[in-house]
């Protein structure tokens, strides 16, 4: 983990907030521990959207409706997954034997949360500013190359499309399955009570998103 921290110029005064950013459940249920880094995603993801969030802002060269989805297009789970492939976090992600089995440590979803909670453990051991700084030094050289685009917002495009003609958007949760640490879920998109699309993620949002991919697809089929 030393080349991490001098790679991105960070000096830890808690190493042990580090450790547990890389510790998956898995391996944390093999161990008895009583951690992971399921905590510190959650808090990581609420410090990226802001650390973005005030990047485009301060810009203030964008509309806001740009604003939104460039700021989803760098925060969202095929982002984050390039953000710590780059960084190589599946050489330092702790699995247990069975994840690590079944490639684990490549897994789009668990190198997301790990990148989330990477930055969580930055925020907690040294300040809002250091973790802004380390985010963004990561994620602006990818904003600036405008070739570069993670992630299309495809319920905005849906939305937009369906009050044109003033129509009903609903989501609905299908189905969700799997263990606590690789949740599978399945949403629907209804457009005046008629389901349009389908879609599965690892979270409710990119089901939905995948759904409203789906529903524009036959939208324009339909036209």
């Amino acid at each position: 983990m030393e080349e991490l921290f001098k790679k991105l110029n960070i000096s830890p005064k808690n190493k042990e907030l580090y450790k547990q950013a890389f510790i998956h459940t898995s391996y944390a249920y093999e161990n008895n521990l009583d951690y992971s880094y399921e905590t510190l995603e959650f808090l990581g993801d609420a410090i990226l959207e802001l650390a973005v969030s005030d990047y485009l802002y301060r810009e203030n060269k964008f509309h806001e409706g740009d604003m939104t989805k460039l700021r989803a297009s760098y925060v969202c789970e095929n982002a984050l997954y390039e953000y710590a492939t780059d960084l190589e976090f599946n050489k330092l992600v702790m699995l247990g034997k069975g994840e690590l089995n079944t490639g684990g440590n490549y897994k789009k979803a668990i190198l997301a949360d790990i990148f989330e909670a990477f930055i969580a453990a930055i925020y907690l051991d040294l300040g809002y500013e250091k973790a802004k700084q380390v985010v963004l030094d990561i994620i602006i050289p990818y904003v600036e190359n405008k070739e570069v685009m993670f992630f299309s917002d495809y319920k905005s495009e849906l939305q937009e499309a369906v009050q044109d003609v003033q129509r009903e958007l609903t989501y609905e949760l299908v189905n969700e399955s799997g263990p606590a640490h690789d949740k599978q879920f399945e949403m629907a998109v209804k457009i005046d009570n008629i389901v349009y699309g389908t879609g599965e993620g690892h979270t409710k949002k990119e089901a939905e998103q995948e759904a409203a991919k789906s529903a524009l697809t036959k939208l324009v089929k339909d036209e």
